[in-house]
């Protein structure tokens, strides 16, 4: 490889369906016609649903059980078990998400009392990550390509509140799940959907992930630079990821806001690109210290031991809160298909 260029390579390794991204520079994302057309997209994409016939969604009713079917005959405006300290208890939230983004939203909409029902296909693992990011859910496998799976799966879509979903913006529609399908299953359904580089311009829909989008966008470059570094010096932790997945979780709870006082269904997109853009454009203090980090104390995690399948344990704390609902989760984390795949059930 030594032979090619950056951002030959690059284009080499895309056309082959891989991923990879050339270092850019800040300067060079923001004159980059992809760069422009991220900047130009809102942070999180609000859209209302679009029309429905009546006799879509009728049909589409009539094939499932009878509490899907009265789901779906509402609107999908159903209503959940809240209460003022778990504001999310009975939501239920399909998640199919993967490493990191997405989980770490769902993980946050399950603190609250969400039941995440996880769904990944029969050979999928994330061994290094799964213990942080399954934490109170139930994950459950299925294979979309099989008549039985996408039965079962159909069930869980019309009865969803929520889907969570960031795969390549074709993967479901390849999977015959598109938008208009899924809108036809449950009109009701607040869908929040993620990608790498946004939704606009020619590189949208293109893999990616957190540490190829520092890349793009010029985030390595500029910490190898303040570093004096002589390679890629990318965030210590994958912020793109986590900053995405808590401003995913916040879509939900606007969409849910929506739901309940306007009786409107709202879809929202994201990208880790549009996120890195909030922070590149963020004002920067030349006086702040590199290398400052603060070592974790005692403070810095949860006082409750986790019994996890994988044995006793303690988290961090998590970095984020809501007044008067203590952020608490009501299973352990557990292995990627340790449950069925039902709602409320085992």
């Amino acid at each position: 490889m030594a032979g090619w260029s950056g951002l030959a390579l690059e284009e080499a390794v895309v056309a082959q369906g891989g991923c990879a991204a050339v270092m850019r520079s800040l300067d060079e994302w923001r004159r980059h016609p992809q760069g422009q057309s991220v900047a130009r997209e809102p942070l999180i994409a609000f859209a209302a649903a679009g029309p429905i016939s009546a006799a879509q969604g009728g049909q589409q009713a009539r094939a499932h059980a009878d509490g899907a079917a009265d789901a779906a005959a509402s609107g999908g405006r159903r209503a959940w078990g809240w209460t003022a300290g778990r504001p999310l208890a009975g939501l239920k939230v399909l998640d199919l998400t993967r490493v990191l983004a997405g989980p770490v939203a769902t993980r946050f909409l399950a603190g609250y009392g969400a039941d995440v029902l996880r769904i990944d296909p029969p050979s999928w693992n994330e061994p290094g990550v799964i213990p942080e990011v399954s934490l109170g859910k139930r994950c459950a496998r299925l294979d979309l390509t099989q008549s039985a799976d996408r039965t079962v799966f159909e069930g869980l879509l019309a009865e969803a509140d929520v889907l969570v979903h960031g795969y390549r913006p074709d993967a479901l529609e390849r999977l015959g799940f598109g938008e208009q399908m899924r809108q036809q299953l449950n009109p009701g359904l607040i869908d929040v959907s993620l990608d790498a580089y946004g939704w606009t311009g020619a590189l949208a829909g293109r893999r990616g992930f957190d540490s190829l989008v520092q890349m793009s966008c010029g985030i390595a470059q500029h910490g190898m630079q303040m570093q004096g570094a002589g390679k890629p010096v990318p965030l210590p932790v994958q912020a793109l990821d986590h900053a995405t997945g808590y401003l995913m979780a916040a879509a939900v709870v606007r969409a849910l806001i929506a739901r309940l006082n306007e009786g409107r269904t709202l879809h929202a997109r994201l990208s880790l690109a549009r996120t890195a853009t909030l922070l590149t454009d963020a004002p920067s203090s030349a006086a702040s210290p590199l290398n400052t980090l603060a070592p974790a104390g005692d403070g810095d995690f949860s006082p409750q031991l986790e019994q996890t399948e994988w044995g006793p344990a303690r988290r961090y704390r998590p970095p984020v809160g809501i007044e008067g609902a203590k952020m608490a989760w009501d299973r352990p984390a557990g292995s990627l298909g340790s449950s069925a795949a039902r709602w409320g059930q085992e």
